[in-house]
């Protein structure tokens, strides 16, 4: 959470990032105390279930739709499923990230507002429901670089180590989410920046919520924020994002394909979970359920029939 504000801070440009990121964080400390580092936390938790429930659930639906007669999926068609999943549950919940950002640079001993329900109701009356979705256009946008990005890194990765995928160790799957993870959100991360400015801006809070840019819309954001902050002002709280996110994803990657070992294996269709070894004489193509009513059938043919007498 600490990293996810120092973040947010930087992309909105406020005042405590004056003299960079260490001190920004001493800053907020000394003038609005420790607990100042998990502002907007409880917003970002709460929206967590209902973001990871729809994106889940609209990528399945998803994946069936991009899936072919055979049952077989490309993978750019299933990096356009996750990444259309995630547009769809961004969309939904967005609400609750402007709430969080708001949360995050307003000033936790004077603030504007009192909670996240204030929030949504003082938002809402004062500048109307369009202002819970501002900002919204850059976050779908930066969807396709971030895809872009990960389907570079993913199709690379086997001439990267000079071997199949099949055979990565969890290290290395752990290292390719990171690396992954590194290349799309940096690609995206302009995206995010002047999302999180237009997110904050408001004439109803103190110096606008303290944006260090003032435009009117989606481009000139962009083009008052090159202006005035250099083309890298975009990249403005890259590190602390990447610190945060670089993790996360290896950690998410390296778990996600271990568990599927581990399904591969508890269904017969591997040696091991610690490798893609086949089972010899095993059908890759059939169900688990179709699996285990063809070994039943085997067992139940080539198993020897008691005679009468031990009847």
């Amino acid at each position: 959470a600490p990293l996810e504000l120092l973040t947010v801070l930087a992309q909105v440009g406020t005042w405590h990032c004056r003299r960079g990121l260490r001190e920004a964080g001493r800053c907020l400390c000394r003038t609005e105390g420790l607990r100042a580092l998990w502002k907007g936390n409880l917003t970002a938790c709460l929206r967590l279930c209902p973001y990871s429930a729809l994106q889940i659930a609209a990528s399945r639906r998803l994946v069936i739709l991009f899936t072919d007669e055979l049952g077989h999926i490309s993978h750019w068609r299933a990096i356009m499923a996750g990444s259309l999943a995630g547009m769809v549950a961004t969309i939904v919940t967005y609400p609750t990230d402007v709430i969080k950002t708001r949360l995050i640079v307003q000033n936790r001993l004077e603030p504007s507002y009192e909670g996240i329900l204030h929030a949504f109701y003082k938002i809402y009356h004062q500048e109307g429901l369009r202002a819970l979705y501002r900002g919204v256009s850059p976050a779908i946008l930066g969807a396709v670089p971030f895809s872009a990005g990960s389907f570079f890194v993913y199709i690379s990765l086997d001439k990267i180590w000079q071997e199949p995928i099949v055979r990565f160790t969890p290290l290395q799957n752990f290292i390719n989410g990171c690396v992954a993870a590194g290349v799309a959100q940096t690609l995206s991360f302009p995206f995010e920046t002047v999302k999180r400015k237009m997110q904050a801006q408001s004439p109803w809070l103190p110096h606008y919520g303290g944006v260090d840019v003032h435009f009117t819309g989606m481009a000139d954001c962009f083009r008052q924020t090159v202006k005035n902050k250099g083309v890298l002002g975009l990249w403005s709280g890259l590190t602390p994002s990447l610190l945060k996110i670089v993790p996360y994803f290896g950690v998410m990657f390296s778990t996600f394909e271990f568990c599927k070992r581990v399904c591969l294996y508890r269904n017969g269709y591997i040696e091991s979970p610690l490798n893609y070894k086949l089972i010899p004489g095993v059908d890759q193509s059939l169900l688990p359920q179709e699996l285990r009513e063809l070994k039943r059938l085997r067992r139940e043919n080539f198993e020897p029939r008691k005679s009468a007498l031990e009847n």
